[in-house]
């Protein structure tokens, strides 16, 4: 596959940065490859212009796999020939151990394993327990005083603590996230379409990045994963699966696959920076860069009308709280 034009790019918040509308994940995918795959992929991305990858070292709370994912991304970026200037690196801070683990030494190891000496920008979270928002919001501002990374942003934070942080922020003169990391798709719409988040990306002082888009494979046919996803956040997994068939139903309608059905939604959605994915193949890459030209080609009007009914977690709380 070749394409004719770039991939397009959109503006990572307010003050963020313009970042391809794919970006490429880390989890579960690095670690699942050949190694020469894995240099293909880093090397296609680039040509394609997406090469965004969202790469975390994963040692805590629910992802303590110790897996070597991020070495094995490291090692494949520059295996590939990519300047640094040439690709996005978006980190991860976890707050499972913190402030017990704090953020320098999570940015020192992480950079390390990877082999680069910052990263663009961060994601912080997620949680489970309550957190001195105030704390993290100048633990991040240490850190990008420090060079680590310039940007930074939430993953699935509860409503009132991503309020508290953009008004600690304003309120110190210290960088508010401009972006958050949310479960949305096609099934999972409550949060990034509720009435807590949607005002602030409505407004623009927030940007999205679409995250868990096919429901760790679900919602591309392996109905039955054979690996960890993602929580189940409201218990619908169920639901979600039996809802694949009409997925696929209405991709074909489009003649488009579920895959690219499922990020052209995302990406009707003029709040979404960018489409955040799991690929092991560089099949699957293909067909989803695919999904711009399904968007192009019928509008986003047509495939929200068309999708409308697969909005599964309506009852499931809008603003982050399980």
């Amino acid at each position: 596959m070749s394409t004719a034009q770039p991939i397009p790019r959109r503006r990572l918040g307010p003050d963020g940065p313009e970042v391809p509308v794919v970006s490429l994940g880390s989890w579960n995918t690095w670690d699942r490859m050949d190694f020469d795959d894995a240099v293909k992929l880093v090397a296609r991305a680039a040509e394609l212009g997406c090469a965004f990858f969202d790469v975390a070292h994963y040692n805590m709370g629910p992802h303590a796999e110790n897996a070597r994912t991020d070495l094995i991304f490291g090692r494949a970026v520059r295996e590939a020939g990519l300047a640094r200037a040439d690709w996005r690196f978006c980190g991860k801070l976890w707050l499972w151990d913190y402030p017990a683990t704090g953020f320098t030494g999570q940015m020192e190891t992480s950079l390390e394993r990877v082999g680069v000496e910052s990263a663009d920008m961060v994601v912080v979270g997620d949680y489970l327990d309550d957190i001195d928002v105030e704390r993290v919001v100048t633990d991040v501002a240490e850190q990008i005083d420090a060079g680590r990374f310039t940007t930074w942003g939430v993953n699935n934070w509860r409503f009132a603590d991503l309020r508290a942080a953009i008004d600690v922020a304003r309120r110190r003169g210290l960088v508010p996230p401009s972006f958050a990391q949310l479960k949305y798709g096609l099934v999972r719409r409550s949060m990034a379409e509720g009435r807590y988040y949607a005002p602030l990306f409505d407004s623009g002082e927030l940007a999205l990045q679409a995250s868990d888009v096919f429901e760790g494979g679900v919602l591309v046919g392996n109905l039955r994963p054979g690996r960890k996803i993602g929580a189940d956040v409201g218990g619908i997994r169920e639901r979600v699966a039996a809802s694949y068939g009409e997925v696929r139903r209405l991709a074909e309608t489009f003649e488009a696959t579920p895959a690219q059905l499922g990020m052209a939604f995302c990406l009707a959605n003029p709040a979404t920076a960018n489409v955040l994915v799991g690929v092991s193949r560089q099949s699957q890459l293909e067909d989803n860069v695919g999904a711009i030209a399904l968007l192009e080609r019928v509008g986003a009007e047509a495939l929200r009308e068309a999708t409308a009914h697969l909005w599964l977690d309506r009852d499931v709380a809008a603003d982050g709280t399980w």
